[in-house]
């Protein structure tokens, strides 16, 4: 998808427009609007989200949130799914989830439409990883890989129907195979 440029605005301009469907995210200066999710992406995000928060939530240990915006470093994104740790979640004064989140998310997860670019999205995981995030995902439905990124190591590469995927230690109870994860496409 080609993007066509726009002028600059500084993050608080961003900040102040009013949301879009789908989301756009802030990156580098420029208003960079998400593809519109289909099927593919949309089961697996919610078959991700229900997965990762049955194992995490209970023990209040972390929550996955989709398509959470996420402000921190100079940038405004939308990961797909956006795991924080249960300490580390923004709250408001009265102890509820906050509307903003202004910090990187300890796990993010993005799921590849088959018109967006693989170096816009990869950028955006390298850039989490870059602050707080310890683990990113890169999902990709049309070829059923993964490339799982962790911070300050090489990404590894995900194709073995078995391969068990890794996961950041606060979820190191959530067992998942690529099978699994595309097996949800089979449904």
């Amino acid at each position: 998808m080609v993007q066509t440029p726009q002028k600059n605005i500084t993050l608080a301009e961003f900040l102040k427009l009013p949301e879009t469907k789908p989301a756009s995210e802030y990156i580098d200066g420029q208003i960079i609007q998400k593809p519109m999710p289909q099927e593919k992406h949309s089961t697996i995000q919610g078959e991700l989200i229900v997965n990762i928060n049955a194992v995490v939530k209970p023990q209040k240990t972390a929550r996955a949130f989709l398509e959470l915006r996420c402000t921190f470093g100079g940038r405004s994104i939308v990961p797909d799914v956006a795991v924080f740790t249960w300490d580390r979640i923004s709250r408001d004064q009265n102890g509820e989830i906050a509307n903003v989140f202004q910090a990187a998310p300890d796990w993010t997860i993005e799921i590849l439409p088959p018109d967006q670019s693989v170096t816009k999205v990869t950028k955006n995981i390298l850039h989490c990883l870059n602050y707080e995030t310890q683990m990113g995902w890169l999902i990709d439905p049309g070829e059923q890989i993964i490339i799982v990124y962790i911070r300050n190591q090489q990404p590894i590469f995900l194709d073995e129907p078995n391969a068990l995927l890794p996961v950041p230690d606060f979820a190191s109870e959530l067992k998942l195979t690529i099978r699994n994860l595309f097996g949800c496409l089979l449904e």
